[in-house]
């Protein structure tokens, strides 16, 4: 007796179980012969199909917080990975140049550490001369004269001759602007141009360069010049035209809008354009 009771609650448990799991099948799994149907769900809810049960457990996503922080990391890492990328192939714009432009670079380069050398030598002598000389008075006012002189020459209220360069741009398309020429006279003076000339307009300090009105032409210190531009440079020859001519210089960027270049060494340029001397309005010497 105790036996067929066991036998009859086996059963109960298993057909429980059963019924169970026929309870979490997929809607559309239909049971088989004599099987017992499943209750239905709820009034007002709709039957989902398993494809829609996958997808409501797929979204709305549930992220949890350790997983937003390394989603977080990734993403700056990559953010860092992408700004080295792009910072390196700025810094290689000379990768593809060839090896007789990097020589060529180099020699300017040391070129200009000669010309900052000589330019601390020369004021060292003058000190010593100054020191040395029975005279000093006299030392120290043909220093004046002298430095009167190259102060005259880098204002543009003397004239000048010497060695250097021309540089002709024509500009048969109207493509050339202000800020090119501009960048021009700046690669000059790095290369250590001592006076410069474009046109009939002495090149100074204080010189600015503007797109003429209608937007042909160029002007400098608000004097519209005319084609072809034409540069007067005195300096060193072998530092000056090296420094035009380098990869992605001056004269590539000039020859991509089409205009036409050329650069010509001279024992003697005259550079005649002459600034007047501008008296400060209230600026005084300290030694008055």
């Amino acid at each position: 007796m105790n036996a067929e009771h066991g036998d009859n609650a086996e059963d109960r448990d298993a057909a429980e179980q059963e019924n169970r799991l026929r309870k979490e099948l997929p809607a559309e799994v239909a049971p088989a012969a004599g099987e017992p149907v499943p209750e239905p769900e709820p009034a007002g809810e709709p039957q989902l199909t398993g494809r829609q049960r996958l997808v409501k457990g797929l979204w709305p996503p549930r992220v949890s917080r350790a997983q937003l922080t390394v989603a977080v990391l990734l993403f700056v890492l990559g953010l860092g990975l992408a700004i080295q990328v792009r910072s390196n192939s700025d810094n290689s714009a000379l990768r593809g140049a060839r090896q007789e432009d990097l020589v060529r670079i180099l020699d300017e380069l040391d070129d200009r550490t000669q010309r900052l050398e000589d330019e601390k030598q020369g004021l060292e002598d003058q000190r010593t001369e100054l020191e040395n000389s029975s005279d000093q008075a006299e030392e120290a006012r043909k220093q004046t004269v002298e430095k009167e002189r190259q102060l005259g020459i880098l204002a543009g209220t003397v004239g000048a001759q010497g060695p250097g360069i021309t540089m002709t741009v024509t500009d048969t398309h109207r493509a050339v602007e202000a800020d090119m020429l501009l960048d021009a006279i700046q690669e000059l003076r790095a290369a250590g141009a001592e006076a410069i000339q474009v046109n009939d307009v002495r090149v100074v300090a204080n010189t600015y360069l503007t797109d003429a009105s209608g937007g042909k032409g160029v002007s400098v210190d608000g004097q519209k010049i005319g084609q072809p531009y034409v540069f007067k440079v005195i300096g060193k020859p072998q530092d000056l035209e090296p420094a035009l001519n380098i990869p992605g210089g001056v004269v590539q960027t000039l020859e991509k809008e089409q205009a036409t270049v050329s650069v010509s060494r001279s024992e003697k340029i005259v550079v005649d354009a002459l600034r007047a001397a501008q008296r400060p309005d209230y600026a005084r010497s300290s030694s008055q």
